[in-house]
């Protein structure tokens, strides 16, 4: 007889190593004994001398004992009870990750899937992690059979090959519990049997970075020769947004010119359309067609800009080196010449494409 520690009756180790011996009982029994001989100062390697249960055994069916006394509280089908008083330490030894109520439910239904000890393994890994959501997802119940199906649901929606798709398929539907579960996988096969969708077009979709790239528009006052009273007849525009929108009556041309920093400062410009032979103002390279953009908010004098004044009756452009005693209209801000052709049969220097 050997005394148990924290009050425990004592046991006859004599008995529980001879009843392991003669492998006597069911497993369950067994499993409490080695228990028992463990607690009472026996090591394992020595229950193994003396009974012939190596320790791995021994720990199994010590766990597989404890979790079929847990699963007992719960409560499972006398049919699972049945089965796995006689075997089934391997398959219990597997769902010790899971709580009690699990457990049993994972019991019966291993029982009645006829599942083994590798496939027990599986659900209680899939029931474990299906038991760390709040709630389960749409189609899954709490189950441990839509737990796996779930699991395989997953898997199906980030295969790839369509080979493995149908056989993950095949396993979910297997494995699935509910009718809802079921549907939820067969959804994932009759998407494998429809017909290809077409995809939808893609967007073009750009983004404006750089500030030329916002476009500045500007309306035609007419052109040279112009009538002075003429420029202040364009109206100024009211340009909004992100884009530059321009509104305005104005039923005259318009022009759109880069977002260049010196015609974004003006406030309120205006566009002469001239040529060399027309525009009141001696350029060196003008080409046959120019615009000239006037700004309408400057007209106060200064000696480092061109501006335009009137002469009888006439828009002209000129250079003042002291204050003029003329009204002045608008300030040059900047010709614009349109982009030169370039003949790719006329080689042709660098230095030779620039004004």
């Amino acid at each position: 007889m050997t005394e148990l520690t924290d009050n425990q009756p004592p046991i006859d180790t004599d008995a529980l190593l001879l009843m392991l011996r003669r492998k006597e009982r069911n497993w369950v029994e067994w499993g409490k004994a080695c228990q028992q001989l463990q607690k009472a100062g026996l090591k394992p390697q020595e229950i193994f001398e003396a009974t012939g249960f190596e320790p791995i055994q021994q720990n199994q069916i010590i766990v597989g004992a404890q979790v079929f006394d847990s699963m007992m509280k719960v409560g499972v089908a006398p049919a699972t009870q049945t089965h796995y008083q006689r075997v089934g330490s391997d398959s219990l030894y597997e769902l010790r990750i899971l709580s009690q109520e699990d457990r049993a439910a994972t019991a019966d239904y291993l029982f009645n899937r006829n599942i083994d000890s590798e496939g027990s393994k599986e659900v209680a890994k899939a029931f474990k992690e299906f038991s760390y959501m709040q709630q389960p997802p749409v189609g899954f119940t709490h189950h441990p059979g839509d737990a796996v199906a779930y699991q395989y649901w997953r898997y199906i929606k980030q295969q790839g090959d369509l080979t493995e798709k149908t056989r993950l398929i095949a396993r979910g539907l297997m494995f699935a519990h509910s009718q809802s579960a079921r549907n939820q996988i067969e959804k994932l096969l009759t998407a494998l049997t429809a017909p290809p969708q077409k995809p939808a077009p893609a967007i073009p979709v750009y983004r404006l970075e750089a500030d030329e790239e916002l476009p500045r528009t500007v309306a035609i006052a007419g052109e040279f020769p112009l009538a002075s009273n003429l420029l202040t007849d364009v109206p100024q525009l009211a340009i909004t947004g992100s884009f530059q929108i321009v509104r305005s009556t104005w039923a005259a041309g318009w022009v759109s010119l880069p977002g260049w920093g010196v015609l974004c400062k003006t406030e309120n410009p205006v566009a002469i359309i001239g040529n060399k032979d027309t525009l009141p103002l001696k350029l060196v390279g003008t080409s046959t067609e120019t615009i000239v953009i006037l700004d309408r908010s400057i007209t106060e004098w200064n000696e480092f800009n061109y501006f335009a004044v009137d002469r009888d009756g006439q828009l002209a452009i000129e250079w003042f080196d002291t204050a003029p005693n003329i009204p002045l209209l608008a300030q040059l801000v900047l010709v614009v010449h349109p982009k030169r052709p370039i003949d790719p049969d006329t080689p042709q220097d660098l230095w030779e494409l620039e004004d």
